[in-house]
């Protein structure tokens, strides 16, 4: 019989953090069948043997064989679970696994697909973690139109379906609701507890500004032309190129009233935008067919079904 419940943490180096996080999980979920999923992302510690030393037959541990990241990790917990339910939750303590049961009863009794936790007065530096989180809040509710409060709170739960179907990579965990939203998932986020952490290390540093930069740009065309990607690079390369196409018309008006137009900044510019555009439009039709090929091949399809509603004769 499937647990109604599948916790998922992704950890590195927690040694000090896993038994006070499993009696924690355990407390918490103890009316409801549950199971734990440890994703051990490369730990140097003690961190395994800490786990085998506090699990029972509720824990289950899925060690790597070297660090590959904690979106990979997440990806590798999810894929294990079997619940009906499935919970991520940082190794780390500051995420409370007392919301669980709140958030359990949000998205079995409401009409959601995933909750999302907002860290309520999140216990994190000012000028390392919390501006930059507010600024990178912004822009990918600016730049996505999924527009919650918090991504970089890991707590979060998810219909079954909707987890199996997120295909973490990368860095892509901090977009987690972006990718649900691609599938049509409904989305609330409610605010849950935050603590300071009081045992290891903090794995955050300011060199991953840039990759969740890389990754926002990903995401904002995933988000928009995943489906559609010649109607970007389509548009673009039409306008750059009728931009070179008026400035090289000018120039050769030019040239037939007897002008020397040769080695001009502008004329250069405008044989530029023209190779540019073509370019565009021609890199629009390749992944355009791409495209194709990646739905067809695989049988995938373009759209998601909630539900098939089917009615009885004369109703």
């Amino acid at each position: 019989m499937n647990p109604e419940i599948s916790v998922v943490v992704a950890i590195m180096d927690e040694e000090e953090n896993i038994a006070p996080l499993i009696s924690a999980i355990r407390t918490s979920l103890h009316s409801i069948p549950y199971e734990v999923i440890f994703v051990d992302d490369g730990s140097k510690d003690r961190t395994i043997e800490e786990i085998h030393k506090n699990g029972g037959s509720d824990v289950k541990v899925i060690e790597f064989m070297k660090n590959f990241g904690q979106s990979t990790a997440m990806q590798a917990g999810i894929d294990a679970a079997q619940g009906n339910y499935i919970v991520t939750i940082d190794g780390d303590l500051q995420n409370d696994p007392s919301d669980i049961p709140m958030m359990y009863d949000l998205i079995k009794n409401g009409s959601w697909d995933l909750v999302a936790g907002e860290r309520k007065n999140r216990k994190d530096g000012l000028f390392i973690r919390k501006i930059p989180s507010r600024i990178a809040n912004r822009l990918i509710r600016n730049l996505t139109g999924v527009r919650i409060k918090d991504y970089g709170c890991t707590l979060k739960i998810f219909k079954h379906e909707v987890a199996k179907n997120l295909n973490l990579y990368g860095e892509l965990h901090r977009f987690i609701p972006v990718l649900a939203a691609l599938q049509g998932a409904r989305i609330h986020q409610v605010e849950v507890k935050h603590h300071a952490r009081l045992h290891g290390n903090s794995k955050y540093n300011l060199n991953r500004t840039f990759k969740v930069i890389s990754d926002l740009m990903l995401m904002a065309f995933f988000r928009k032309y995943l489906q559609k990607p010649m109607h970007l690079f389509g548009t673009l390369g039409a306008i750059i190129f009728m931009i070179g196409v008026l400035i090289n018309g000018y120039f050769l008006i030019l040239k037939l009233m007897g002008n020397d137009i040769w080695g001009k900044p502008m004329l250069l510019l405008g044989i530029l935008l023209l190779l540019a555009g073509i370019q565009l439009i021609t890199i629009g039709i390749v992944v355009e067919l791409q495209m194709r090929t990646y739905y067809e091949s695989q049988d995938k399809k373009t759209y998601t079904i909630r539900k098939i509603h089917t009615f009885e004769p004369g109703n």
